[in-house]
């Protein structure tokens, strides 16, 4: 045999893993982008066009920082910064916040979002938190005056309001709106909100979080393509739903026993299918995911029943990253040929 068939004829193996995929970190991270657009069309429209100024802060703020880390790590930056990461972190945080808060709430919380959270603990992959909710969190507490009242909601969304005020948009202009209270509210007295208004996002609350119809559908989209398991939403949902049935509420209001209502009010779906999934904070495995799922959705009806936070998304899913770690050490695969050990 020649030279020539010799090496024709030769077996390269490369190191592992051998089964490669296409998709690559941009692809999904621009996808998810894509996913969250509706969400934002709806706050737009609920909320006026302030938001689009939230919004474009958020991601700004969160590009340039991830530049200025890179480049003080001596780490490539361009192409590190056009995966799309810090854009997403930038649109979720700008989506978990009230519509009306300062130009400063956003840029505020971004920087902590990558500076802090993400390349605190070497970057994308290695951060322990959500870096959205780990910032929200923050924010929470560093401006709770802000974050927690003056919901707006604009004039043509609902009628009948109490209280009208004057909001102003990027542009300057002057827009009608009101201030409510957010769905999930427990005082007495509290507004309830119709399902079609819970449907569609004709409701106070923060910008990305209302409609849940543009929630489900980029839901539904990132499932298409498999960039997330159905099953993490689905545990995650159910859970609240069965331990709404189950628990004693403590909250006088009428929708405290209502499923349905914990469900499509509040963050609970745009926690679900966008944050729950975060591919670095949850776990490996699938068992891993399930326990990760039910136990968010467990603290998130505990926190909404008998805590004065009215929401429980947030802290919930923070709470379970933390656990990660330890549910991927009970829950990883037995290695192929291994005995399991007996106890």
């Amino acid at each position: 045999m020649s030279s020539k068939n010799q090496t024709d004829n030769q077996l390269i193996v490369s190191a592992p893993p051998h089964i490669r995929d296409i998709e690559n970190i941009p692809r999904i991270m621009w996808a998810v982008v894509l996913s969250l657009i509706p969400a934002g069309i709806a706050g737009v429209l609920v909320f006026g066009y302030y938001c689009l100024y939230i919004v474009s802060l958020g991601c700004i703020t969160a590009v340039i920082t991830e530049a200025l880390i890179l480049r003080l790590r001596k780490l490539p930056v361009l192409n590190t910064v056009k995966d799309g990461s810090a854009v997403v972190t930038g649109i979720l945080l700008a989506y978990i916040l009230p519509p009306s808060v300062p130009w400063y709430v956003p840029v505020v919380g971004s920087f902590f979002a990558i500076a802090i959270v993400k390349h605190t603990f070497g970057g994308l992959g290695n951060n322990i938190w959500n870096p959205a909710l780990a910032a929200r969190a923050f924010l929470q507490v560093s401006y709770p005056a802000v974050i927690n009242s003056d919901w707006r909601i604009l004039q043509h969304g609902v009628g009948n309001f109490a209280h009208n005020i004057t909001s102003v948009d990027p542009e300057g202009k002057f827009v009608d709106a009101i201030t409510r209270a957010t769905p999930l509210a427990k005082e007495a007295g509290a507004e309830t909100y119709h399902f079609a208004q819970l449907f569609l996002g004709n409701v106070p609350g923060c910008i990305g979080e209302t409609s849940a119809i543009a929630l489900l559908l980029g839901g539904a989209y990132l499932i298409y393509k498999r960039y997330i398991k159905w099953y993490v939403p689905a545990y995650y949902i159910a859970t609240v739903f069965i331990m709404v049935l189950i628990l004693p509420s403590q909250i006088a209001t009428p929708w405290a026993k209502n499923p349905f209502y914990h469900v499509f009010a509040g963050g609970l779906i745009l926690g679900a299918f966008f944050m729950a999934t975060d591919m670095v904070t949850a776990p490996l495995t699938r068992r891993g995911l399930v326990i990760f799922a039910i136990g968010a959705g467990m603290l998130t009806a505990l926190i909404r029943f008998y805590s004065g936070y009215p929401e429980g998304v947030c802290y919930s899913i923070l709470l379970m990253n933390t656990a990660t770690p330890l549910i991927d050490r009970f829950t990883k695969p037995r290695l192929y040929g291994t005995k399991i050990k007996k106890v």
